[in-house]
C-alpha cells in the first residue's frame, strides 16, 4: 500500500492544439518559401536577422578567445569523458557474418548516418553540456557531417561559451537559429548547407512538436518533455542530499516532475522539511519551488519490491537509488523502466547531465517503458546482407516457392524456382 506524504500530478499536458497548429503552419510555410520564411520567423520571434545564419570561423575564434581558461579545462574534461564512454559503446557493437546453412551467408553492418543536425537549447539557460551529447557522440559513431544549431541570445548571436563548446565538440557547421525555424533549417537545408538525415536534441514544447512533425522527412532521436527525476531512498539516505537532488533537477522548469519513493516514512517527512528549508536560499528557488509545488511527490512504500514496482510504473527519465550499499545491485537487477540510473549516494543526476560521460538526452513522459536514451548506436543503421551459392539456393528456394504460392505471390515464387531450374539444368548437362 502506497502512502503519499505529498502527491501532485507528475505530468502536465505539454502539447496543446495551439502548439500543434502553430508548428504545422510554420513548417508548411518554410517548406514552401524556404529561407525567406526562416528569415521572417527569425526576425519576428528572435529579432535576429544576420547576413548569414551560418556562423563564421571568425565568430568561433572570437568565442574561443573569450572563454575563461579554467572553464575551458573543465569543458575539455567533460568532452573527454563523453567521448571515452561513447567510444567504448561503439567498440562493443560487433558486425556479424555467419553461415547459417551451407551456401547461405548472412550478416549485418553498422553504417553511420551521413548528416546529423544537433539542436542545442539555449532559451532559459545556456546549455553547454548538450553539445557534448549531441555533437561528440555522432562524431564517435562515424557521422560524416554534424550541423549544430542554437538560438540567438539578446540579438547577439549564440552565447559565446555555447558556441565554443559546439565548435570544440566537433561540429562541422554551426547555425544560429532558434526553435521551429532552426529545426526546419536543418531538415530542409539552408544557404549552402544540405539537409540533415537526422535531427537530435531537446528543446521546448515547440521544438518537440516540430521534431514530431518532421519525423519521416528526417529521423529523430526521441520526443522529450520536461526533465524528470525520481529518487528511491531508504532510512540510510541523507535527507538533505535527497532534497537537494530533487530541487537540482526541478530548476530546469516549473513543469519538471520530482518524485521521492521511500521505504522509510521518517525519511520522507525529513525530506519535506529539507526541501522547504533549502528553498529559502536555493539560487533558482523561483523555478524549482514552482516545479516542486506543482509536480513534486513523496510516496512511502513497504519494501524494495514495492519501490521497484512504483518506479517502473512512473518510468522516470533520471532515477537515483540512495539505499544501503549491499542493496544497490539488487535494485540494478530488478529495475526495468528508466532513462538513466544513478546508483548510490555519490551518483547525482548532475554528474550524468554535465560531465561523467553518459548521455543526458533521455526518454521522458514514461517513454522509458520502451526506449533508452541517446547513445552512439542511435546514429548507426544496422543493415543486413545475404550472400548465397548454388547450394544455398537448393536449400532455400523450395521453402520460398511454397510460402510464396501460399501467399498468392506467384512472382516471388518464380524468382526462386527459376534459379533452382537453372541449377538443375546445369547439373543435368
Amino acid at each position: 500500500m502506497t502512502e503519499y506524504l505529498k502527491q501532485a500530478p507528475i505530468y502536465s499536458a505539454q502539447v496543446t492544439e495551439d502548439v500543434r497548429r502553430t508548428v504545422s503552419e510554420m513548417l508548411s510555410r518554410i517548406e514552401r518559401e524556404g529561407e525567406m520564411a526562416i528569415r521572417a520567423y527569425s526576425r519576428e520571434l528572435d529579432d535576429w536577422d544576420p547576413p548569414s545564419f551560418v556562423v563564421g570561423e571568425d565568430q568561433i575564434r572570437e568565442a574561443e578567445r573569450g572563454i575563461d581558461t579554467e572553464l575551458a579545462e573543465h569543458v575539455a574534461f567533460a568532452q573527454a569523458q563523453v567521448r571515452r564512454f561513447a567510444t567504448a559503446q561503439r567498440e562493443s557493437m560487433s558486425e556479424l557474418e555467419v553461415e547459417t546453412l551451407p551456401g547461405v551467408t548472412l550478416g549485418h553492418r553498422h553504417i553511420p548516418v551521413q548528416t546529423v543536425g544537433s539542436y542545442v537549447p539555449g532559451g532559459r539557460y545556456p546549455m553547454l553540456a548538450s553539445a557534448f551529447m549531441t555533437v561528440i557522440v555522432p562524431k564517435v559513431a562515424g557521422v560524416e557531417r554534424v550541423i549544430a544549431c542554437a538560438p540567438p541570445q539578446r540579438n547577439q548571436g549564440i552565447h559565446p561559451v555555447m558556441l565554443y563548446t559546439m565548435a570544440t565538440s566537433g561540429a562541422d557547421h554551426v547555425i544560429c537559429l532558434g526553435g521551429v525555424q532552426g529545426l526546419a533549417a536543418m531538415a530542409f537545408g539552408i544557404e549552402d548547407l544540405e539537409p540533415a538525415d537526422m535531427i537530435v536534441g531537446a528543446g521546448n514544447a515547440y521544438v518537440a512538436e516540430a521534431k514530431r512533425q518532421l519525423f519521416g522527412e528526417v529521423g529523430i532521436d526521441l520526443l522529450a518533455g520536461p526533465t524528470e527525476v525520481a529518487i528511491i531512498a531508504d532510512a540510510t539516505a541523507d535527507a538533505e542530499l535527497v532534497a537537494a537532488d530533487l530541487l537540482g533537477q526541478a530548476e530546469h522548469g516549473p513543469t519538471s516532475p520530482a518524485v521521492l519513493i521511500t521505504t522509510d516514512r521518517g525519511l520522507g517527512e525529513e525530506v519535506m522539511v529539507q526541501v522547504d528549508r533549502l528553498l529559502e536560499t536555493w539560487p533558482t528557488s523561483e523555478v524549482a519551488g514552482a516545479a516542486w509545488k506543482a509536480h513534486g511527490s513523496i510516496a512511502v512504500v513497504a519494501d524494495r519490491s514495492a519501490a521497484v514496482a512504483l518506479s517502473d510504473q512512473i518510468a522516470p527519465e533520471h532515477l537515483e537509488v540512495q539505499v544501503e550499499e549491499e542493496e544497490l545491485d539488487d535494485y540494478l537487477a530488478e529495475l526495468k523502466n528508466y532513462g538513466s540510473l544513478f546508483l548510490g549516494r555519490q551518483a547525482t543526476v548532475a554528474y550524468g547531465d554535465k560531465a561523467v560521460g553518459t548521455n543526458h538526452v533521455l526518454p521522458t513522459m514514461r517513454a522509458a517503458r520502451y526506449t533508452g536514451g541517446l547513445w552512439v548506436g542511435k546514429f548507426l543503421k544496422t543493415c543486413t546482407y545475404q550472400r548465397l551459392t548454388e547450394e544455398g539456393t537448393q536449400r532455400v528456394a523450395p521453402a520460398v516457392a511454397a510460402i510464396s504460392r501460399a501467399e498468392h505471390f506467384e512472382g516471388h515464387g518464380l524468382t526462386a524456382t527459376m534459379r533452382l531450374d537453372r541449377i538443375e539444368t546445369e547439373v543435368a548437362s
